[in-house]
């Protein structure tokens, strides 16, 4: 399959897809950075590796973007919650998506790693999860309460599927949500852009890498 981006072509389709769905993106929201955290959603290996069954060629090119923003954040001494996509090698907390899917991310394994330009530094949270949302079983909602989180900026993988999962969730909770358009990524733009118009319609400000920058400085 041919990588529906690249590093190269990244900007100018998102220009694009801003310019589809805009009649549907109307929730402008402004980012309240002291109140903000970033979210990195399962960017692993195991799903960045080409050879890998689950392999998500929207992954690569968002990279930089990715660092960027978790630099920004980082600097602004801003959260930065990883999320992992695992299951225990008994495969005991599997359910249909054994069936569902081919391979398993197995948790504790190689793979199961954040890729090595964007890993977590010490003290970071990170979820490790067993089903497409970030929130579903997991510590998140309490995290975010904690640090008195109202502002989410969701980054990472797939875009139709955890990250989209993510943000209909963090919707029900109250949470403003920033969809980034040029750092979620999935394995066709058809699939993409999909998720962009459905959030920008009910749940998401879909912005880009360069607005969230803007704000955090």
């Amino acid at each position: 399959m041919i990588p529906y981006i690249t590093t190269e072509n990244l900007d100018s389709k998102t220009t694009s897809w801003l310019k589809t769905i805009e009649p549907f993106n109307q929730h402008r929201l402004k980012l309240s950075k002291d109140k903000s955290a970033l979210m990195v959603i399962d960017m692993q290996k195991f799903f960045l590796d080409s050879t890998s069954p689950t392999f998500t060629c929207g992954g690569i090119p968002i990279i930089p973007n990715i660092k960027n923003l978790i630099n920004e954040f980082r600097k602004s001494e801003r959260p930065v919650i990883y999320t992992k996509h695992v299951h225990n090698p008994s495969l005991n907390d599997a359910g249909i998506m054994e069936w569902w899917w081919e391979g398993m991310c197995i948790e504790g394994s190689p793979e199961s790693e954040v890729h090595d330009e964007i890993t977590p530094i010490a003290g970071e949270k990170v979820i490790l999860k067993h089903r497409y949302s970030a929130f579903y079983n997991t510590d998140l909602e309490t995290v975010l309460r904690v640090l008195k989180i109202e502002d989410l900026v969701i980054t990472g993988i797939m875009s139709n599927m955890c990250c989209e999962s993510t943000t209909r969730d963090a919707y029900f909770r109250d949470y403003k949500v920033h969809f980034l358009a040029d750092a979620t990524g999935t394995v066709t733009e058809e699939m993409h852009l999909a998720t962009l118009l459905n959030l920008g319609f009910g749940f998401a400000n879909i912005t880009t890498t360069e607005n969230i920058l803007k704000q955090m400085k």
